[in-house]
This record gives structure tokens, sequence and C-alpha cells, in this order.
């Protein structure tokens, strides 16, 4: 997983609004408000935190950071380059906090980012739900035709929600297809794991990226005949599999970092897109952190 630059540079220094300074630079705020365009705050979940978790919109943005987890590492990385913003799929602080004290690793998070004057910004289920957004890459890495989301959302266009579903340009196996996903995620220790008929014939292809196995009903509604998401508890897959019609839908449980990662280098190039387009200069890239929890794993018969 290398780092992923998106550096962007326009001639234009200012516009008649005077809304860009002498650099092209923009602040904070109008980053966010380039960010609300793509990824609308009103598309997450009820349950979800997303926005501005730390900074100051006054202040000048010329370095942008990508990551799937505001972990102390990615922290780090962005400080270290220089970032004015850490812009992470998943939240800091997705439940309630009493104390923000450097006692612990989410207080201690919120103080280097503050003190290295290094914004943070969520963008979780809003950018899972929107075109272009977490599923949508995965869908198309895979090759999927006439692409619908998995459960529309409900704030929304008909095209935007969790997950998605489409079909193949041909019938696979099961297990070249699952030989696909795995090649085009990055390698972590987990692995990608199946279940179902190796042998067995799919097409339709339901996809959600991070944890989807709340979205069982969603994807037998959609007859799909393979099932791709990550975090498969045991007894939400032991139930669907004790369901299958004809053995469907099979399941392929990956990786919930390397689900998400994909969606990095998109977000980084739309982001770049709008800016430009604005007549902004920033430098955008995707962190190189690896931030799956995993380290090594052991299976029957491995070293």
């Amino acid at each position: 997983m290398e780092a992923v630059d998106t550096a962007l540079s326009n001639g234009d220094t200012g516009d008649e609004a005077g809304t860009i300074d002498a650099n092209g630079e923009p602040t904070l705020g109008q980053v966010l408000l380039a960010v609300e365009e793509l990824w609308p705050e009103s598309l997450a979940e009820d349950w979800d935190e997303v926005g501005l978790v730390v900074g100051r919109p006054d202040v000048p943005v010329t370095k942008v950071l990508f990551a799937v987890d505001p972990t102390l590492d990615v922290i780090d990385e962005a400080i270290e380059w220089g970032a004015e913003l850490l812009i992470t799929h998943h939240p800091l602080l997705l439940k309630g906090v009493n104390s923000v004290a450097a006692t612990s690793a989410k207080g201690l998070a919120v103080h280097r980012l503050i003190e290295a004057g290094t914004g943070l910004l969520t963008v979780h289920t809003n950018g899972d739900s929107a075109v272009g957004g977490v599923s949508d890459v995965l869908a198309d890495a895979m090759g999927l035709d006439n692409v619908t989301p998995l459960a529309t959302a409900a704030n929304g266009l008909p095209e935007e929600g969790i997950g998605r579903v489409g079909d193949l340009p041909e019938l696979m196996t099961l297990g070249d297809f699952a030989a696909r996903v795995f090649g085009m995620l990055p390698a972590v220790a987990g692995g990608v794991r199946v279940a179902g008929d190796k042998d067995g014939l799919v097409r339709r292809v339901a996809v959600c990226g991070g944890a989807g196995d709340s979205l069982f009903d969603a994807v037998r509604a959609n007859h799909a005949d393979v099932y791709v998401t990550a975090d498969m508890r045991h007894h939400p897959a032991s139930e669907a599999r004790e369901g299958a019609v004809n053995g469907r839908p099979y399941l392929i449980d990956v990786s919930h970092f390397a689900s998400e990662w994909l969606w990095l280098p998109v977000a980084a190039e739309a982001l770049g897109n709008v800016l430009m387009d604005q007549g902004f200069d920033v430098e955008i890239r995707v962190s190189s952190t690896n931030s799956d929890p995993w380290d090594f794993i052991l299976t029957p018969g491995g070293d």
C-alpha cells in the first residue's frame, strides 16, 4: 500500500469574490464545503458521528492526508508530513466521552492533533452511501454491471445507500471470483474466508465495505449468488448458510480495513478535483500506514 499523491496546482491565484488567498490555498472551512459536496452529512446513518472532530475552520490547508483509521501511527504520519488536515473513514469519537486527557489513546490522539495544528475530519457512513463511495469502488473493482444500492439511503437519491448489488459480465466459479476479490485487496494477515461450493457458479454479487452482516435480508431480497463483506460474525453467517437456497448466497468475508482502503485513492482524487475546479492549490495523499489490527494468522497445515 504505497502512498498515493494527488498534487494539485492551478495558476489562478484569486477570484473576483476574494474566496481564494494569494497562494490559492483554501481554508479548512472551504475544504469542508468541498467534502460536503461529495459526501453530504445527511447521508450518514443516525447512529454515526461524522464531520469535523478537531480543527479551526479559518486555518489554511495545503496538505490533506486520507486514511481508514485515526490511529496514533496514522496521526504521526500526517503530522510528520505536515498535513493540516487528516480525513479518516472511521470516527475517533463514535461514543460520548467525558474526558480527552492524554492518559488514554483517544485523548492522546486529540492532544497530538491540536498541538500539531492538524485537523481531523470523519467521512464514515456518508462516504459509504454516496455515489462513488466505498461500496461503489468495490463493485467497480469487481467489474459489476447494473449496480444499485443494497439498502437505499433514507435521505438520499435512489442511487445512494449502504452496500451495492450488481451483476458480473459472465458467470464465474465461486473459487475464481474469490481469487479476484483476494487479488484486488491490499494484503493483510487475515486474508479472505469463503463459505460455499468452490465450483459453484455466481453472477449476481452483493457487496458492502466494512461490517455488513446486518444486511442479509437485503442480500436475499436482491437474489445475490454471493455476498462480499467484512467482519462476518459466527451466528449471522451460520444462519445465512443454514437458510441458503441451493447453497446461495455464498459468503466471502474480507478484512474490514482492506475493504475500505480501496476507496481512499478514489476519494483523494475526487476531493482534489473539486478543489482544483475552485482554483485551490492542495496536495493530497493517501496514508501508507496499514491500520489493520492483525499481524499474523495460523491455519490448518500452515506454518
